[in-house]
């Protein structure tokens, strides 16, 4: 999001936007500078003249398999938000069996890097470093994951996303100095849902970019069927649970593959994505379910999920006895 402000995470949401109708990401100079001025932020895509050595960057660390590498996952990160003249900067990096770094060791040591490079470019930089094993929300996919953002933005969101956004927004008003503390700025993020004013700005920046006013407001509105919108995928298959007890665990990872080769994802740059593939987990941690209850929701298309799919999506869902307290998601707090 460009601003005088910004938050930023180490995955994308660019295909995500793409899959509300007439949702420009691509933004000439021009045209962000207006939209900055009469709405106040923007989400937009890399073009030729904003910020083309990144596309550079990406293409290096594929070919090279060094998309892991913590200097170009730097130089990436931050040539991006350097270009977009911050004041302040918070970024999202995640670790866990979903996210690149699967400790946080490893996270950590990518947030410090960040921070360093951010805050040498004159950005004052934090960082919070939120774990990634299982699914955070309750959907996975495009199309998917854009109705829960619409519904979380309509006070109806699950708690897990919405102790993600208010610490990230939290943290980015306390280092600005709208907020005196992380409790107040959590709060007034809160508020800002609650009270509608979030979901008005993202309407305004819909319309800015592109999207038609009435399907704008068609997606804002209060009760509002999105798959009017939205493409719905072609079929949807609800599993079961293979035995009776206590939600411990759903390992994203899993999840996350599996819709990858049903064609919610890119294997590289230029593959097509199909938005309208998906899941919705129909059951949470320490929920417990019955046998042949179900608790995840495919949305799939042409060719149908195989067997051997099917099976990795059921070992994804571990029920048994709750004898741990759940971690936190949101692990570590980082400012300069």
């Amino acid at each position: 999001m460009i601003s005088g402000r910004g938050l930023a995470h180490t995955g994308g949401t660019l295909d995500k936007l793409e899959s509300i109708p007439g949702f420009q990401i691509q933004q000439s100079s021009e045209q962000i500078r207006n939209i900055l001025g009469s709405v106040g932020c923007c989400i937009v895509g890399q073009t030729e003249r904003l910020v083309p050595a990144d596309r550079v960057l990406y293409a290096l660390r594929d070919a090279t398999s060094t998309v892991d590498s913590l200097p170009l996952i730097t130089g990436s990160i931050i040539s991006k938000k350097g270009a977009e003249s911050l004041s302040a900067l918070v970024l999202d990096v995640k670790f866990g069996r979903a996210a690149l770094y699967k400790d946080q060791q490893g996270a950590r040591e990518l947030a410090d890097m960040l921070m360093s490079a951010g805050n040498g470019l004159g950005i004052r930089t934090g960082a919070v470093l939120s774990r990634m094993d299982g699914v955070i929300g309750r959907r996975v996919g495009n199309s998917l994951e854009v109705i829960e953002c619409l519904e979380t933005l309509k006070g109806n969101g699950p708690d897990d996303l919405m102790e993600l956004t208010t610490t990230l927004g939290g943290l980015l008003l306390t280092m600005t100095g709208a907020a005196s503390d992380l409790s107040e700025g959590r709060r007034r993020l809160s508020d800002a849902v609650i009270g509608g004013a979030a979901l008005s700005k993202f309407q305004a920046m819909m319309e800015a970019q592109d999207v038609a006013k009435e399907t704008a407001e068609e997606l804002c509105s209060a009760h509002t069927d999105y798959f009017k919108v939205f493409r719905k995928s072609e079929h949807q298959m609800e599993l079961t649970a293979a035995a009776e007890g206590i939600v411990c665990d759903i390992d994203g990872m899993v999840v996350a593959q599996v819709l990858h080769k049903l064609g919610a994802g890119r294997s590289k740059a230029g593959d097509p994505v199909n938005h309208s593939v998906g899941a919705e987990l129909l059951v949470s941690l320490d929920q417990r379910v019955r046998t042949g209850s179900p608790w995840l929701r495919l949305h799939y298309e042409d060719p149908a999920p195989s067997p051997d799919q099917i099976q990795q999506l059921q070992k994804a869902l571990t029920v048994g006895t709750r004898t741990q307290q759940n971690r936190p998601l949101v692990e570590e707090v980082l400012l300069s």
